[in-house]
């Protein structure tokens, strides 16, 4: 999916069509990513191949990450960060929108500087701290910074419609889920099994009951692993970064799903026992 013309609400921002295969061997990726940088900042379209350095950045679950380093031609040393969209990603993430967030939140001093786009990926600042592990986030010093940050968040206004996408996406998804095939006889059958029949008027039970509420919609993250979350422990600086999930939703939500990532990616729920909370909240 090549999203470099949705950059037009980034008229400043350098973009180019040209992809990167994430499943090509690491150097020719490498020597591929290397490409995309000369072509997209002319300050480095005729620096010499040896002058970049590449290597992946830990961190990332739906794309791929990687640091490259350049040596440029006055002899300075600079660093920008690579972020490789995860296949078939944009059938659950919506592109323009993300880029579109990308810029009144970093205007508000949230996460690395749009610097470039390509055809499945973009260039940003390069952040010079470590990612959080699930056991950090729960630290009272970081669980009150986390807060803090999150209320910040909140408050940032993004143009476009306050409509909660929540309900959007979820029934976005019911739409792709209802009418899948599997050419694996075995896998068709147990797909067949479900209700989706079922499952929609669930889901439209659920969406009637959290309208009743009248809960507060702000701009969300919806997100908040520790995997985008980062800490330069030397300045103390924390920072939100990967805002592709983004969007107006309600802000319980929001705070709710950044609890359930104490479980960690491999949903380990006596982390999130409540006794965890006693010191936080």
């Amino acid at each position: 999916m090549d999203i470099a013309p949705s950059v037009a609400i980034h008229d400043s921002i350098p973009h180019h069509p040209l992809s990167v295969d994430t499943a090509l061997s690491f150097p020719v990726m490498s020597h591929r990513v290397i490409d995309v940088c000369k072509k997209l900042f002319r300050k480095w379209e005729k620096l010499d191949d040896s002058r970049f350095s590449v290597e992946t950045v830990s961190g990332g679950i739906t794309n791929l990450l990687l640091k490259v380093s350049v040596k440029e031609g006055n002899g300075d040393n600079v660093a920008v960060t690579v972020r490789l969209y995860g296949p078939n990603t944009e059938y659950v993430i919506d592109r323009k929108r993300e880029l579109q967030a990308i810029k009144y939140l970093s205007a508000a001093g949230f996460g690395a500087k749009l610097l470039g786009v390509f055809g499945n990926g973009m260039v940003q600042s390069f952040i010079n701290a470590r990612t959080l592990n699930p056991a950090d986030m729960k630290k009272p010093k970081l669980a009150a910074e986390i807060a803090k940050q999150l209320r910040r968040f909140h408050h940032v206004e993004i143009p476009g419609s306050k409509e909660p996408q929540l309900w959007v996406d979820i029934f976005k998804f019911f739409e792709k889920a209802s009418s899948l095939r599997f050419e694996a006889p075995d896998m068709q059958r147990r797909y067949e099994t479900i209700s989706f029949k079922e499952v929609h008027e669930e889901v439209t039970q659920l969406k009637e009951l959290t309208d009743r509420l009248n809960a507060p919609v702000v701009f969300s993250h919806n997100d908040l692993l520790s995997g985008n979350l980062m800490l330069d422990d030397e300045h103390d600086n924390l920072y939100f970064i990967d805002f592709e999930y983004g969007s107006y939703s309600y802000r319980g939500y929001d705070i709710g799903n950044h609890f359930s990532e104490y479980a960690g990616y491999e949903c380990i729920l006596v982390k999130m026992s409540s006794s965890i909370f006693s010191g936080i909240i």
